[in-house]
């Protein structure tokens, strides 16, 4: 059957993601082939574009996150029908910026009812990471205080409402006022905002001096300094993301002396490693937004043609919170 794709022919900006006529085959030996209703949007897609992901082969179709329908059911698959509604998140070689693709059932997660396929889109990347974040890499706890970069963005506004929920307290860092308003209104409890007021100084305000018990840093480069000055003495440090480039390396001897804290890079490669937590993680997501602990709103959607807009806005820091786009 023929569908349509953005292909990346090419690393570098928004203008190497070419629209373009795919041809697909009946699906193999464990695949389905799934019509995609809405496509999460997420910093590791730009990554990518731009060369970052060395194990990327071009010709290349991007996107690590995808909601939609079963079409068709390949020989070897169990558990799976057709009409069914299925999201998945990772688990497979990128490929859902497109409008049909065949896909391994590796890491697909059948949907709730109750879940609407643009939140859904929006949910399971983000919410999957929170979800490691706060169960795994630490076991966040009621009484802890976390600073947490870019509060505003896709995880951060969903890790402001867990980590709320949980009964911890989140120092939150943004650009703008406009996204310190958000970030309050998903249960940051101070925010921070970067232009005018300095991290350091604001996070031992905050905490007497003392620091906080873990940073969640996504941003890199830029803020990885003020992220070790603001953990507490043996505290955490977690890079998730790299938005602003990656960090410089870390003096063990040096920078380690002080105050003797831990460091580690967390990865969803290193976290989701098999069905069986892929569809646990999936299931605390789930059971947190039923809840009602975290809700999902969607700030911007873009229709799945204008998909190199909706790459330059996020690069650009324009968007805030969740970004779906809708074939």
């Amino acid at each position: 059957m023929k569908s349509h794709a953005y292909v990346l022919r090419n690393f570098g900006d928004e203008s190497v993601l070419r629209w373009e006529e795919i041809e697909l085959n009946a699906p193999g030996e464990g695949q389905v082939l799934i019509r995609h209703t809405a496509v999460g949007v997420n910093f590791v897609d730009i990554y990518m574009r731009e060369g970052h992901h060395t194990r990327l082969q071009l010709p290349a179709i991007l996107g690590v996150e995808g909601v939609g329908v079963i079409e068709a059911v390949g020989p070897g698959v169990s558990g799976f029908s057709m009409g069914d509604r299925v999201a998945y998140a990772g688990g497979d070689k990128p490929g859902s910026y497109c409008e049909h693709r065949l896909r391994n059932t590796h890491g697909l997660i059948k949907l709730p009812d109750w879940m609407e396929d643009k939140f859904a889109a929006a949910a399971m990347t983000k919410g999957m990471t929170t979800e490691y974040l706060f169960n795994r890499t630490h076991k966040l706890m009621p009484g802890e205080t976390i600073l947490l970069t870019a509060a505003a963005g896709g995880v951060g506004l969903i890790a402001c409402q867990w980590a709320k929920s949980v009964g911890a307290t989140v120092i939150g860092t943004v650009s703008t006022d406009e996204k310190a308003a958000l970030a309050r209104a998903h249960g940051a409890t101070h925010v921070i905002v970067t232009p005018r007021q300095n991290v350091v100084e604001e996070v031992m305000r905050i905490t007497n001096g003392r620091g906080v018990d873990v940073v969640y840093e996504s941003i890199g480069k830029d803020t990885w300094k003020d992220s070790l000055e603001c953990a507490k003495l043996r505290g955490l440090v977690v890079c998730f993301g790299t938005a602003s480039g990656d960090p410089p390396p870390f003096d063990v001897v040096g920078e380690g002396s002080k105050k003797s804290i831990y460091v580690t890079r967390a990865t969803t490669a290193n976290y989701q490693t098999d069905d069986a937590i892929r569809r646990q993680s999936a299931a605390n997501v789930f059971e947190k937004i039923r809840s009602g602990d975290v809700k999902i709103t969607v700030q911007h959607t873009y229709p799945l043609r204008d998909l190199p807009q909706a790459h330059r806005d996020v690069a650009a820091r324009k968007t805030t919170g969740q970004v779906v786009v809708l074939p």
